[in-house]
């Protein structure tokens, strides 16, 4: 629920991690509520480590890939996040597709959903365990964890568990979500359309499976923003080659269908696998382009951003792809949305 006008604003650490302490602080300093990373070109945790308890802000992973880590390994890392933050981290995890888990990770895929459920599951009895000092006795079909000796036992967080949070976009995925995990994050690749019949359904479903009554959401937003036609059609040139690289991918073509885009995934694909990268940042369209994102200066960027999630959230992710937004624009656009 939309807490008293105010949204707050969680921007891309998208830095190095031997430069982001100073990226960090620019975000901070411009307006940025929190900070979150993403399996992209640099570890997802590594630059989270580096800038916990330097900046004042909460920090999230958006996400790490659960697949190929053991729930015990995020555990571990979770934990120490939590402490080194002081209780600002919150856990996000997704599952990746097919091809990057098998063919990127090396490692093996299986019913996504389930898999899923059963980490977010592990993660949080082990983070119990060590809180509560309860036995661990996690028994799954994916994985177990019944062994924790006193050696390996971090003891109780003076900030508590860390949430664990999910990425989702299909609607078996974030009922998923709705029912085990602390929180969804939105997979950025949707329009208000496809997140108002298809995200919020499933939503309620899964709150209704597992009773509950509250459950927070973390919406997550491609946006071009820009004061000037240069600088908006910079930023739209990024925007279209994320749109065309989500838009190529067959999982998320349900996205596409909603608004009636269907038929352009499987020529997107097409022009992935020979790389036509052009092409396909010419197939985006402006339509589509302000249906599956957000573009404007950024008072225009708030009000939109306002108008799809004011009612369901009181924050949001945003991601600048391939532009770098002065900080000036940033701090306007963190500003609106308060």
């Amino acid at each position: 629920m939309h807490l008293d006008g105010l949204m707050l604003l969680d921007l891309q650490l998208d830095a190095r991690p031997d430069r982001c302490e100073e990226r960090a602080r620019t975000l901070v300093e411009a307006g940025a509520a929190g900070l979150f990373t993403f399996e992209g070109p640099h570890d997802v945790l590594l630059p989270l480590a580096a800038v916990a308890g330097r900046v004042d802000t909460d920090l999230m992973t958006n996400v790490a890939i659960a697949m190929p880590r053991s729930p015990m390994h995020l555990a571990h890392a979770a934990w120490d996040l939590q402490l080194m933050s002081r209780g600002r981290f919150r856990l996000g995890l997704g599952s990746q597709i097919r091809p990057h888990i098998e063919k990127r990770y090396g490692t093996t895929w299986s019913a996504p959903a389930a898999r899923m459920r059963e980490i977010v599951l592990a993660v949080r009895s082990i983070l119990t365990s060590w809180q509560d000092g309860t036995p661990l006795d996690f028994r799954g079909e994916y994985t177990r964890h019944t062994l924790m000796p006193p050696t390996f036992v971090p003891g109780p967080n003076p900030y508590g568990a860390p949430p664990v949070l999910l990425g989702a976009l299909g609607p078996v995925m974030t009922r998923t979500a709705a029912e085990v995990a602390d929180g969804l994050l939105v997979m950025p690749f949707h329009s208000h359309r496809h997140f108002r019949e298809r995200t919020l359904p499933a939503v309620a479903e899964g709150m209704k499976r597992a009773g509950r009554t509250e459950f927070p959401l973390y919406p997550q937003v491609i946006v071009a923003m820009g004061r000037s036609a240069d600088e908006l059609t910079a930023a739209c040139t990024g925007v279209r080659g994320l749109l065309a690289f989500y838009g190529s991918t067959p999982a998320y073509r349900p996205v596409l269908d909603v608004e009636g885009w269907g038929d352009l995934q499987p020529e997107l694909n097409a022009l992935s696998k020979s790389g036509d990268i052009m092409k396909m940042f010419d197939r985006i369209s402006d339509p589509m382009v302000d249906a599956l994102a957000v573009r404007g200066t950024p008072e225009e960027c708030a009000a939109e951003i306002t108008r799809r999630f004011a009612d369901v959230t009181d924050r949001v992710c945003c991601y600048f792809p391939g532009y770098d937004p002065p900080a000036d624009q940033i701090a306007a656009l963190a500003a609106a949305l308060r």
